[in-house]
């Protein structure tokens, strides 16, 4: 038995390997092939020397050197990571994705492949020294599946389905050559997975992409796409694979509508996609355009296996339209030919069981009315539908919660967050509910603070707090765990709504002067603290630079971004929400989703919301001409306060297991 036992282990947890990245090699084998599903931790020490400004010296650690105006002219493996940052890869196909590795990195392969390494450096780029690179991996558990039957497309939808996209004036363009079936959620998760962006959809949006992207010192890798028709409307998504670009002529590209029925239920998208490989005369203006590669099915093949390598796939398969194209022009003028067949893909149809547990909770206590007035529906405020109503106990005591605002909160004291929430906890359900109402400060001050405020309470009542983070509020508690390590005993929880845990754009997109005047504004109407460094700890590279250092949460964490289309959104932000829409269609007018979610912890679905309407009661602000532009402002926030606590406090019962984090978290 002990011998049986012995061999288990060594099946499940296989020893480290070793393996020197120099600044000399590209792409250097690990010796580690992943399995889908497998664990793998990665730890990085050592330096490269580089070759810096004006002949200079510099000095990169794994974690890469901070990017420059001069990196927007550089062409890098991983152009959203530092130069000489160590990044990997799974696989050495044209489809491969890279991701940044920095000192540490932890989490499961989403699919199956060897593991290699680089320094992220330009394709000429030498230096000298080298990083060592440690690789633990436990493989996943076998776990025999019976597969679902899957129900097809039917034949009459495909041949239902226009062959080819039109341009503004009718004219036919690209074929239809492949399907997804699957929800928006789902799809948009592929897709980012297999390594695919969101590129702009018109030159209009693409300029203010190309400003904030370089006010955050970020390449700007995908160019403007055209908007084309289907359905009698533009795409709704266009997608650029993410890999550096030689030359602005050749990229892999696509776009997608979703169809006006559905398989079995699910959403289907309907997609048109070529591969740029230079550039030809627009026969319709004379003008020049992009030249597509005339061997179309090549980039429907290649857009399927990303999406194989996904690890989403359930079932791909090919049909063939009644009337297929074989032969034709686009409608700048370039010919194509195609075998005629259109790609199905059928992505894994699975349901978040924590984000459906919350969905019970929040419509079981809407149902009781915390917030008063009238409310409707509860899928009105967030997207995951409930399977079943619940009995709704007393609340248990024995913990503390303390919600922590974002930036700007102390300049709005007339309209505290989550103050109906808080208030209602105490009186109703007997639960304490304190409001930290922090400055505007950097989160590394503002992590003192909090740690300060959680010693002093705790040398008073020992119960164990349940933080509650609100847009900056997120990593200004993330900050204070992971570095005042004495204060991660008194912590039960830590719930993140609308946490600017990946940071956000829009603060990326403050030109420094405008940084500079918010600085001038602490102390006057009430805001406390230096403006100019609380936008600064809200910068994308800063927060993946933490998130990177501290890769995972020090308590059980939870979070819950919020997403709005425009019409939801307050006039106020409707500006805001346009700069985002550029980088994600799901944001919140300051977040997009995935900068809302932590790394490793618990999703609890996404809020119908805009960013303030979330936790901020303005509605309450006293006058003033910026209330009139707060149209949007009405949630429920004692309901969803109280429903993120109780599923919290079900999971202190009995602690669930940690989550499994993807390596293409960011």
């Amino acid at each position: 038995m002990r011998f049986l036992l012995v061999l288990i282990l060594m099946a499940v947890l296989c020893p480290a390997q070793t393996v020197t990245v120099s600044a000399e090699q590209r792409w250097v084998d690990s010796g580690v092939t992943l399995g889908r599903g497998d664990r793998f931790v990665i730890e990085a020490s050592g330096e490269l020397t580089l070759k810096g400004q004006n002949g200079a010296s510099e000095t990169s650690t794994p974690a890469g050197l901070a990017r420059g105006f001069r990196d927007l002219l550089r062409i890098l493996p991983l152009n959203s990571s530092g130069r000489g940052a160590l990044i990997a890869r799974i696989g050495d196909r044209e489809t491969s994705q890279a991701f940044f590795v920095g000192a540490s990195k932890d989490g499961n392969s989403p699919f199956e492949g060897k593991l290699f390494f680089n320094a992220n450096l330009g394709a000429n780029e030498k230096g000298t020294g080298t990083y060592t690179v440690k690789v633990t991996v436990t493989k996943a558990a076998v776990v025999e599946k019976t597969a679902a039957p899957v129900i097809e497309m039917t034949q009459a939808q495909l041949d239902s389905t226009p062959l080819r996209v039109v341009d503004a004036e009718g004219n036919e363009g690209d074929r239809v050559n492949f399907f997804i079936i699957g929800s928006e959620a789902s799809v948009l998760s592929a897709l980012k997975t297999a390594g695919w962006v969101q590129v702009d959809k018109s030159v209009r949006d693409s300029v203010i992409n190309a400003i904030l992207l370089s006010m955050s010192k970020q390449a700007y890798i995908t160019m403007p796409m055209s908007e084309l028709m289907m359905f009698g409307r533009t795409q709704d998504y266009g997608f650029a694979h993410a890999v550096p670009f030689v030359v602005v002529a050749q990229r892999h590209h696509f776009r997608i509508w979703k169809a006006p029925f559905q398989a079995n239920g699910t959403d289907v998208w309907v997609g048109a996609g070529t591969h740029d490989i230079g550039f030809e005369r627009d026969q319709r203006n004379n003008g020049i355009t992009h030249k597509i590669d005339p061997e179309t099915d090549k980039e429907r093949d290649f857009i399927g296996q990303t999406l194989m390598e996904s690890g989403m796939v359930i079932k791909q398969v090919y049909m063939t339209h009644v009337n297929p194209v074989k032969e034709a022009k686009t409608a700048t003028g370039g010919s194509f030919h195609s075998d005629g067949q259109t790609q199905i893909t059928y992505l894994e149809q699975t349901t978040n069981a924590s984000a459906t547990r919350f969905a019970n909770y929040f419509c079981s206590v809407l149902a009781t009315n915390p917030d008063g007035g009238q409310w409707g529906n509860c899928s009105d405020y967030i997207e995951t539908q409930p399977d079943q109503k619940l009995n709704l106990p007393p609340m248990s005591q024995a913990y503390r919660v303390v919600v922590v605002p974002g930036i700007f909160s102390s300049c709005a004291s007339d309209a505290p967050a989550f103050e109906q929430a808080r208030n209602y906890l105490k009186e109703k359900q007997g639960v304490e509910a304190a409001l930290l109402n922090i400055p505007n400060n950097s989160s590394e001050d503002n992590a003192k603070t909090i740690a300060k405020y959680l010693r002093e309470e705790w040398a008073k009542d020992q119960r164990k707090f349940i933080l509650v983070g609100y847009s900056k509020g997120t990593p200004d508690i993330q900050t204070a765990l992971a570095t005042e390590p004495e204060i991660r005993p008194m912590v039960a929880s830590f719930i993140s709504f609308a946490g600017a845990s990946g940071g956000s754009p829009v603060a990326d997109a403050l030109p420094a002067k405008l940084s500079d005047l918010l600085g001038k504004l602490n102390g006057k109407g009430g805001c406390q603290g230096d403006l100019s460094d609380g936008f600064k700890s809200l910068s994308v590279e800063k927060r993946r630079h933490f998130l990177a250092e501290y890769p995972a949460p020090f308590v059980p964490t939870y979070s819950m971004p919020a997403v709005a289309d425009k019409d939801k959104v307050s006039k106020a932000m409707v500006q805001s929400w346009t700069l985002l829409n550029s980088f994600s269609s799901r944001n919140d007018a300051q977040l997009s989703e995935v900068d809302a979610i932590i790394p490793g912890s618990t999703y609890l679905g996404a809020a119908r919301s805009d960013h303030f309407a979330l936790a901020l009661p303005l509605e309450n602000m006293q006058g003033g001409i910026l209330k009139t532009f707060l149209d949007k402002n009405s949630y429920p926030r004692a309901a969803l306060l109280e429903s993120a606590l109780r599923l919290v406090l079900d999971d202190l019962k009995a602690p669930a297991p940690a989550p499994k984090k993807s390596i293409f978290q960011p």
